[in-house]
């Protein structure tokens, strides 16, 4: 298993509902654990799934843009 960080502008439970949501349906994700007071994301992906901290950021960018919350690799 490979663990990817990103820092997220999380605020509230809603804000870390919609990225555990986002973040679950992409391929290969295993776990998605978001820590609010921490504004971090760790995902949990199989080791042969090929997912990078870049395309969950791509995957993120359409609820970062209409929140107005920023994404980024940790």
């Amino acid at each position: 298993m490979v663990e990817l960080k990103l820092e997220v502008g999380m605020t509230c439970g809603g804000c870390s509902g919609a990225v555990e949501r986002i973040l679950s349906k992409v391929d290969g994700v295993s776990n998605v654990a978001c820590d609010i007071e921490a504004k971090s994301v760790v995902v949990t992906a199989s080791d042969d799934s090929g997912v990078t901290a870049e395309q969950l950021v791509a995957k993120l960018q359409k609820w970062s843009d209409a929140s107005g919350k920023y994404v980024k690799v940790a």
